[in-house]
C-alpha cells in the first residue's frame, strides 16, 4: 500500500463505507421483502433502475458541484448525507418511499465517489502508487461483495435486520470523520461557464477516452450476464441449488480479485490500452464460450472457469481506467472527468442489465449469451479504432493564436500557424484532438 498518510485515511473510509453498503444490500432485500411479499424481486429490480437513474443523471451535475466547493468539505458532506438517510430507512413502510430514499442515497453516492475518485491522484503523483492504488480500490469492491453477505449473516443471528441500516450509517460516518481528519492537497477549481457538460465534453474529444467507454459497454455487456442471470442458469438450466449460485458467482469474484492483484505487475511490462483491449476481447471470447456449454454440456465446473475468466478480464479492463483519466485532464478538470466516467460508464449498465434479463426471459440463454457477446465483440472493435495504438503524451499541435500568448511561447511559425508540442489535454485553448 502507498505510504501517503492521507490515502491511508481515504482508502480505510473507502473500506467503511463500502461495508456499510454491503450490510445495506442485505437489509435492502430483507426490506423489500417485508413491504412486497412475493413481489420483492421487482421492487428490487426498480430501485436498481433508480440508482442507475441518479448515478447517469447527478454525476455530471455532481462533477460541476466538485469544482465550486472544497474537496473535504463536499466529501464529508455527502458521508453525512448518506449516514443520514440510512438511519430513515428502517422507518419506511411504503414501497415509494424506499424508491425515494433510494434515489437520495444514489445521488449522495455518485457526488461523493467521483470526486473521492478525483482526490487519489493528486495525493499519489507517482504512477506506480497509483497503479498500486487503484488495484487496491478494485479488491476494495470484490471484498465488499464477498465478506459483507458473511457479516450480515452472522450480525442476524442476533439481531433484527433493521439494525443494519444503522452499521450503513456508522459506517458512512466513521468515513466522515477519516476524510474529515485526512490532509488533502488543495486544489484550483475550474470555474468556467457549461461546468455541467465540461467533463463529458472533455471525454468524448479525447480519443483513449472513447476507447474507455467503449470497453465500459462491452464489461457492462458481459458482466450483465453475470449478475443477472447466473441465478436462472444455475438453478433452471443446471437444475443446481443456492448454494451453487453463491459459488458461480463468487467464482467471478474470485477471477476480478486475482487479476487486481496481479495488475500492478502486469501494467509494468505492458501499456494500459494492450492490457485493456485484450481483455476486452477476452470477455467476448468467453460469451461465446459459454455458448455450446449452454446448448449441449451443461457442465457446471466449466461454467464456473468462464466466469472466473469473466471476473478477470472485467478487472483487467475496468482498473486502469483511473490511470487514463488522469492522463486526459488537467488537475482542475479530474473532477469534473471523473464524475462523466462515473455517468457515461453506469449508463452501459443501465442499457444492459434490462436487455440481459428481457433477453435470457424472452429467448434463452444462448441467444442471449451471443447477443451480449456480439455486444462486447463489437465495442472492442470499436476501442481498437478510436484509440490510437501510438498515444504519446507529448502531441504536436497548431495554434491559429497570435504568438503573443503565453501558452505559445515555445512555438515556432510553420506554414501559417504556430506550432508546438507539449502534454495534450482538452480545454479552452484545446477543444479537439488534433488529426
Amino acid at each position: 500500500m502507498p505510504t501517503n498518510p492521507a490515502y491511508r485515511r481515504l482508502f480505510t473510509a473507502q473500506l467503511l463505507a463500502l461495508a456499510g453498503t454491503g450490510l445495506a444490500t442485505v437489509a435492502l432485500g430483507l426490506l423489500a421483502y417485508d413491504l412486497a411479499g412475493p413481489d420483492a424481486g421487482a421492487v428490487l429490480g426498480t430501485a436498481l433502475a433508480v440508482k442507475m437513474v441518479a448515478y447517469v443523471g447527478i454525476a455530471p451535475v455532481a462533477g460541476a458541484l466538485a469544482a465550486r466547493l472544497p474537496r473535504k468539505t463536499l466529501l464529508v458532506a455527502m458521508d453525512a448525507v448518506r449516514a443520514a438517510i440510512a438511519l430513515a430507512l428502517p422507518w419506511v413502510d411504503q414501497i415509494w418511499q424506499v424508491y425515494l430514499l433510494i434515489f437520495l442515497l444514489q445521488a449522495a453516492s455518485a457526488t461523493f465517489t467521483p470526486a473521492f475518485q478525483a482526490t487519489i491522484p493528486t495525493l499519489l503523483p507517482d504512477e506506480r502508487d497509483y497503479t498500486r492504488a487503484l488495484s487496491l480500490s478494485r479488491l476494495a469492491y470484490d471484498l465488499e461483495s464477498l465478506v459483507s453477505p458473511l457479516i450480515a449473516a452472522v450480525l442476524l443471528t442476533v439481531i433484527s435486520y433493521d439494525l443494519l441500516f444503522v452499521g450503513t450509517s456508522l459506517g458512512f460516518a466513521a468515513s466522515a470523520l477519516l476524510v474529515g481528519s485526512a490532509l488533502l492537497p488543495t486544489t484550483t477549481y475550474a470555474r468556467t461557464t457549461g461546468a455541467t457538460t465540461r467533463g463529458i465534453h472533455i471525454y468524448l474529444a479525447t480519443p483513449r477516452l472513447r476507447g474507455l467507454l467503449a470497453v465500459h459497454l462491452a464489461v457492462a455487456a458481459a458482466g450483465s450476464m453475470v449478475l443477472v442471470n447466473t441465478v436462472t442458469y444455475v438453478r433452471d438450466l443446471l437444475g443446481l441449488d443456492d448454494t451453487a449460485v453463491a459459488l458461480t458467482l463468487a467464482a467471478n469474484g474470485l477471477g476480478s480479485l486475482i487479476a487486481a492483484l496481479a495488475l500492478p505487475r502486469i501494467l509494468d511490462r505492458a501499456p494500459d490500452r494492450r492490457v485493456m483491449l485484450r481483455a476486452s476481447a477476452v470477455l467476448a471470447v468467453t460469451l461465446f464460450a459459454a455458448v455450446p456449454v449452454t446448448a449441449w454440456l451443461s457442465n457446471w465446473p466449466t461454467l464456473l472457469i468462464l466466469w472466473a475468466i469473466t471476473g478477470a478480464a472485467g478487472s483487467l479492463v475496468l482498473t486502469p481506467a483511473g490511470r487514463l483519466l488522469r492522463r486526459s485532464a488537467h488537475p482542475h478538470d479530474l473532477p469534473a472527468v471523473f464524475a462523466a466516467d462515473f455517468s457515461l460508464s453506469h449508463a452501459c449498465w443501465l442499457l444492459c442489465y434490462p436487455l440481459a434479463g428481457w433477453l435470457a426471459t424472452t429467448t434463452g440463454m444462448t441467444t442471449t449469451l451471443i447477443t451480449l457477446g456480439t455486444i462486447t465483440a463489437a465495442a472492442t472493435t470499436f476501442a481498437i479504432r478510436v484509440w490510437p495504438t501510438h498515444d504519446p503524451d507529448l502531441v504536436e499541435h497548431d495554434h491559429d493564436h497570435t504568438c503573443d500568448h503565453n501558452h505559445l511561447e515555445d512555438a515556432e511559425l510553420v506554414n501559417g500557424h504556430w506550432r508546438h508540442a507539449h502534454p495534450y489535454r482538452i480545454d479552452d485553448l484545446h477543444t479537439r484532438w488534433p488529426a
